[in-house]
């Protein structure tokens, strides 16, 4: 069973940082890319950060270039997004997706990071 669990939300003032991890079980977790996304209240949900875990290529929001940092620990089947420098526009829901070619097929539950000014 494919599951994925993000953990490490919680809140904090701007201009500080916090980690948010994605475990995950059930696939080959090289052989998939996993995305995180948020969703902010009232808004859509967007595409944060993505990472290729056998060869490390990563992407990310022009909104948060610069300030995250997506890596992934190939042992522990897990990857992180480290987020620094962050702003109220930063709090929402994140969420991490496994991909399948160009599709996300599962994803977690979320964790909550909110940021206060």
């Amino acid at each position: 069973e494919v599951q994925l669990v993000e953990s490490g939300g919680g809140l904090v003032q701007a201009g500080g940082s916090l980690r948010v991890s994605c475990s995950t079980s059930g696939f080959t977790f090289d052989d998939y890319a996993i995305g995180w996304f948020r969703q902010a209240p009232g808004k859509e949900r967007e595409g944060v950060s993505c990472i290729s875990p056998s060869d490390g290529a990563v992407d990310y929001l022009d909104s948060v270039k610069g300030r995250f940092t997506i890596s992934s620990d190939n042992a522990k089947n897990t990857v992180y997004l480290q987020m620094t420098n962050l702003t109220p526009e930063d709090t929402a829901v994140y969420y991490c997706a496994k991909f399948d070619s160009f599709f996300t097929d599962y994803w977690g539950q979320g964790t909550q990071v909110t940021v206060s000014s």
